[in-house]
């Protein structure tokens, strides 16, 4: 088994965070594999180092030892500035608690990954007004962060994850904050973008129902994965090859 039997791949893979003398081993012996258009929930206790595996997978963190593959390629070799490329042109993140810039209205929020990028401002722009009507946000596109509700600002966090196309996206706890009528209108929406895209969705979730959303649930304990959903894999839509 390979990096290109899959678009993630991790084989191994050994995490170890140090403060003072007290050593944690938050990833010990990881072995997960993800095929391309795949909704993975990553599930269990507090602690047990979910965060820490899509944080290394994402080469946000470094690991200690094991190799991981994405896109058929081992992201932990590249130089930081090519990592860094890589992430920003290929990777959208979603994170529990949104990361909006306050003083930013949604479009500019949304266009700030295009930008940075080196897109032009004029295409940033249009692909960011695009983006936020694909969510549902048309008519809040000039609005700023406090004007919106929970989860339309949440909207906003996703179509800034999606707005470079990526073929990945990472989420941590992306209905954390969010009661359950807009946990499901959430879910919904990052059903229908996975169906009609083919991107590769990978959540950190301690909800169980959000877990059942997905296509197969990848359970952990002690910085192990317990079970990897493929006894018994859920689906929700169509994973295309």
């Amino acid at each position: 088994m390979n990096g290109n039997d899959y678009i993630i791949s991790a084989n191994q893979v050994f995490k170890t965070y140090t403060t003072g003398r007290v050593h944690v081993q938050a990833l010990r012996g990881i072995d997960l594999h993800v095929q391309k258009g795949e909704m993975v929930a990553i599930m269990g206790p507090s602690g047990c180092g979910k965060t820490t595996l899509l944080n290394c997978l994402s080469g946000l963190d470094s690991t200690d030892s094991g190799e991981i593959f994405v896109e058929s390629m081992q992201l932990h070799q590249l130089p930081d500035d090519e990592r860094s490329d890589y992430r920003a042109q290929r990777m959208g993140f979603i994170f529990q608690l949104y990361n909006l810039l306050p003083v930013l209205t949604s479009v500019e929020n949304v266009e700030m990954p295009l930008l940075v990028s080196g897109v032009g401002s004029q295409e940033a722009r249009q692909r960011s007004l695009e983006m936020l009507a694909q969510v549902g946000l048309a008519d809040w596109a000039q609005h700023l962060p406090a004007e919106l509700s929970g989860g339309q600002r949440q909207r906003v966090t996703i179509a800034r994850a999606l707005v470079n196309d990526p073929a990945i996206i990472w989420a941590d706890e992306p209905t954390g904050d969010l009661d359950s009528e807009s946990t499901q209108d959430i879910m919904d929406l990052l059903l229908s973008l996975n169906r009609e895209n083919s991107q590769t969705f990978v959540l950190v979730t301690h909800s169980q129902e959000v877990g059942e959303m997905a296509h197969r649930i990848v359970r952990m304990r002690d910085g192990q994965v317990v079970d990897d959903g493929l006894g018994s894999v859920r689906r929700t839509g169509p994973m295309r090859p």
